[in-house]
């Protein structure tokens, strides 16, 4: 399946890095009842936030990507459903040798014998510039690992991954009318999910982490992370996983489960699934800053309501500078006095000495830690990969006292050119903006934004936006992170709040295309109408295709 990515050791990601679902049983209610929170981090403007119902039993809520048929991450009377994306390794590499024989053909060994390699001629038809039609045939490989994709080190590496798209179509759809976990666990028995962790909530009570259901059976004695020998009949997938034998938390004493892209290690407390009892390709994301900021949170109550989980939803700590800072600090302290470092960089220091680590709007602290952050980084991205570690760790156990302050002197420099000091509240560098219907925005200082108090979720911040400079902008714009926020209660009736980036319209001309940025940046969801009698006095137009 390769080494662990980049995006996984968190070395490229500057965005939202993945998306936060929890899950609270009764037990941790106030009110005694189920609770889930739903929020992916995803791109902004073609997810939209809907309401699909037929006369066919279909009451599902939630958001769907375009061209989706079923809500992806949602609810209906009795469930809901949140995925995060699965550091499971479920896609593999193997490197088969190849034989050549006189005739030309092509053969492959496996074990003491000698398979033909399936050959496949498959012809497409393209549009060409003149606007006429036509085709071109292309040959195509394949051994019974999968087709081969490339070539490395003379070996044809045969690529494995699922290809079930018709029961993944039906596991995506049917699980939307489920009603209970013994009717959601049956519908993934089609084990055809292949990268979605899944948090569960329902109306009775019952909450569950579960890993994706697609998890081939393999030889831990192989590092599946790269190729391996395809002639080997001890490499093989030897069939998938029981639902039974994957790492999973079904209704956990400790009363909550949940997931931030993280291992699924923690995702029940005390009550998670334990590493050294399933093989190493059940993870290959580790550990990231707000699996324990996540745990933060769910520990510090045991009377969730609707709005408390909503605040832990938006909780401002920011665990990755809580851990880095300390060590930069450190490194000032120990220069000599009189040192110029020392003096040039005292303000900084005094600034983030006193900081409580907590994102805010009219925080420089924050601003002044993410130019920091992002400063001692990027030159320090390749070592880290060279380590093997993800990029928090190698920041706060393998930076240098002199790469730290180098850092801090290069941020503050950085703010002072860009916005005329080093002390700028973050509100004003990190903003919101919508300027037409596309889903890639051209963003303009000069045009009218909004400021988003939360940082990336790289810091460790639950709630996220994944903001950047673009060509011509001093100002940082979100392009992706929060996207559709939702909060359900199972009691016995369902209720439910929720939150869309910008607006729920793509057309600039709507009053509702960017009327929940407000919303949006405060964290105050607005009520869900659910139900018949709930949308009463708030529908604004009706219609029936056709009519």
């Amino acid at each position: 399946a390769g080494e662990m990515t980049d995006e996984a050791r968190g070395l490229l990601s500057r965005g939202p890095g993945g998306p936060n679902g929890r899950a609270i049983a009764p037990s941790h209610t106030r009110d005694g009842h189920a609770l889930l929170l739903i929020n992916p981090h995803t791109s902004f403007f073609f997810r939209s936030e809907q309401h699909v119902t037929s006369g066919e039993g279909l009451n599902a809520y939630g958001a769907a990507t375009w061209g989706q048929f079923f809500i992806y991450q949602g609810f209906n009377a009795n469930t809901g459903w949140m995925h995060t994306s699965s550091g499971v390794d479920n896609v593999d590499e193997f490197a088969e040798t190849i034989v050549t024989g006189a005739d030309g053909s092509r053969s492959y060994r496996y074990g003491n014998e000698l398979r033909p390699v399936t050959t496949k001629t498959i012809t497409l038809s393209y549009r060409t510039a003149d606007g006429g039609l036509a085709r071109r045939s292309f040959t195509t490989f394949a051994t019974h690992h999968g087709p081969i994709v490339r070539e490395a080190d003379g070996k044809w590496i045969a690529f494995a991954l699922m290809n079930r798209p018709v029961e993944a179509l039906q596991q995506s759809f049917l699980r939307t009318k489920t009603r209970d976990y013994a009717d959601f666990i049956q519908v993934a028995g089609l084990k055809a999910n292949s990268s979605n962790n899944t948090l569960f909530a329902d109306s009775k009570g019952e909450i569950a982490f579960l890993v994706p259901q697609f998890m081939p059976v393999r030889d831990d004695r192989f590092d599946y992370r790269k190729p391996v020998d395809g002639s080997d009949p001890a490499t093989d997938w030897r069939g998938l996983h029981s639902l039974s034998s994957l790492p999973q938390a079904v209704n956990p004493e400790n009363g909550w489960a949940f997931n931030t892209n993280n291992w699924p290690w923690t995702a029940a407390g005390a009550d998670s699934p334990k590493a050294a009892d399933y093989p190493r390709y059940f993870d290959q994301a580790g550990e990231n800053p707000r699996g324990p900021q996540a745990i933060r949170v769910l520990t510090a109550r045991t009377d969730f309501t609707p709005q408390t989980l909503i605040e832990a939803a938006f909780d401002t700590y920011l665990t990755a500078f809580a851990r880095l800072v300390p060590g930069l600090v450190a490194a000032w302290d120990k220069l000599p006095e009189g040192d110029q470092q020392k003096t040039k960089l005292a303000g900084p220091i005094g600034l983030l000495r006193g900081w409580d680590y907590r994102w805010a709007a009219q925080s420089t602290a924050t601003s002044l830690a993410v130019f920091w952050g992002e400063a001692l980084w990027a030159p320090l991205a390749q070592a880290a990969r060279d380590a093997g570690m993800s990029m928090w760790d190698y920041l706060a156990e393998r930076a240098t006292a002199a790469q730290r302050l180098a850092a801090l002197d290069a941020a503050a420099e950085r703010l002072t050119q860009d916005f005329g000091s080093w002390q700028v509240p973050w509100g004003e560098i990190n903003r919101f903006q919508r300027n037409d219907g596309a889903i890639v925005q051209t963003f303009d200082d000069a045009k009218p934004s909004s400021p988003v108090p939360f940082t990336s979720a790289q810091w460790g911040s639950l709630a996220s936006f994944g903001a950047r400079r673009y060509p011509g902008t001093k100002r940082y714009y979100g392009t992706s992170g929060n996207s559709f926020v939702a909060v359900v209660e199972f009691g016995p009736r369902l209720r439910a709040w929720a939150v869309t980036a910008g607006g729920a319209s793509g057309h600039p001309d709507s009053p509702h295309f960017n009327d929940q940025v407000e919303r949006y940046a405060s964290g105050n969801l607005r009520p869900v109408y659910f139900y018949p009698d709930e949308l009463k006095g708030h529908i604004e137009r009706s219609y029936q295709p056709g009519k």
